[in-house]
């Protein structure tokens, strides 16, 4: 039988190339439920091409997004929306039993405790779609959680990985948006450059796994072949290689336990190099790993002293981030700010126990606050 997918965010980087896994593979998978944003005319495209039960777009609010991932009886929800849109329809999904591929790090890091709970009362699975978690819950199956030394998730650098501190403090909008390997929304991208991105990793790879911050690490690998290593009580090491390409982790998640074949993998004897992440034709391979500069990437030491207060403090930290981010697209905020205005409200937001009401209350309060630090700044 075919496993139905509802997909939200379905107009977004993972919903399209999900969207292109799901096209490869009609005899894996129906579309029984789209929720895109503001793109509808993309939406309606999706619509003709796998006619879903239910589609839904930001125009329905919660609620549509809540019908795709329900009422469309799906066994399996793709998460990709961006912020905390989604947490209610997610949350509802997983009370249902049903799984869920995690592609929004807000969910963990903001709502993990609940979802995982509810996930653990339900019995329905959360599958990670991140390269880098998909790469450690690859390397985890079937190895006992209590030998795990360490978890390493990889980071490609972003495009200021060789800048200096005055040089990433000034930089532009196009500077910021210049990923050198990974294809991604503006808002991740934005998170790739300032390691943001890395920060919330080390938070939902810490929930989903359950190990402590302390053994939850960051290794600069600008490749981006390797995406994570799990380090072992014996001193072994197991890593997830493979091509930066997203409908990789994407369909192992949908797929899960199985895998997919891609339509366009070699019928004959496999380039050794080529497979191990090398462009066509080359004759040699190196990988570089590099320790990560929170002094360069304050981002990072935030992430993980929020993680170490727990509670609240992750989805305070996800969303002061979110509005600086956006106030730095924008133009009201110079790029090494957006650190700044995560900081200040971190330590002005007030601590609380993580339950979903105190979660939204939290995620409110640090939008206010974030947004006015943002205009103390504009007016200085």
């Amino acid at each position: 039988m075919r496993r139905r997918v509802a997909i939200l965010g379905s107009t977004g980087s993972i919903g399209t190339q999900a969207l292109d896994v799901i096209a490869a593979h009609p005899e894996r998978f129906t579309v029984v439920g789209l929720a895109a944003g503001m793109n509808v005319a993309r939406l309606r495209e999706q619509c003709a091409h796998f006619a879903p039960l239910i589609a839904t777009s930001a125009q329905d609010g919660p609620d549509g997004l809540r019908r795709v991932a329900v009422e469309s009886k799906p066994d399996i929800v793709l998460a990709a929306t961006d912020g905390a849109v989604a947490f209610d329809a997610v949350l509802a999904a997983i009370e249902r039993g049903t799984d869920v591929a995690v592609a929004n790090k807000e969910l963990i890091v903001a709502a993990g405790e609940v979802m995982l709970g509810a996930a653990a009362r339900s019995g329905s699975r959360l599958l990670p779609v991140d390269s880098e978690h998909s790469a450690l819950f690859q390397c985890l199956v079937g190895e006992d959680p209590s030998r795990v030394a360490a978890l390493v998730v990889t980071a490609s650098g972003g495009p200021f990985r060789t800048a200096g501190p005055a040089e990433i403090a000034q930089a532009t909008l196009e500077q910021a948006l210049a990923h050198p390997t990974w294809r991604m929304g503006t808002k991740n991208t934005i998170d790739s450059a300032t390691l943001m991105n890395k920060g919330l990793e080390v938070i939902e790879a810490s929930r989903l796994f359950g190990q402590p911050g302390e053994k939850v690490l960051i290794a600069v690998h600008p490749q981006s072949i390797a995406h994570g290593f799990v380090v072992f009580s014996d001193g072994s090491v197991k890593g997830q290689l493979c091509h930066p390409d997203m409908r990789v982790p994407i369909g192992y998640a949908l797929s899960f336990p199985d895998r997919l074949s891609r339509p366009e993998s070699p019928k004959g004897a496999i380039d050794p190099l080529y497979a191990l992440g090398a462009q066509p034709g080359i004759s040699h391979l190196r990988y570089e790993f590099e320790r990560v500069d929170q002094e360069k990437f304050p981002c990072v030491r935030l992430a993980y002293q929020a993680l170490a207060r727990g509670g609240t403090a992750p989805a305070v930290l996800s969303a002061a981030n979110e509005v600086a981010v956006r106030s730095f697209v924008e133009g009201k905020i110079r790029f090494g700010e957006i650190a700044r205005i995560i900081e200040s409200t971190l330590e002005r937001v007030a601590h609380r126990d993580a339950t979903l009401a105190q979660i939204r209350e939290a995620d409110a309060e640090a939008r206010i606050m974030a947004a006015e630090f943002v205009e103390d700044i504009r007016c200085c």
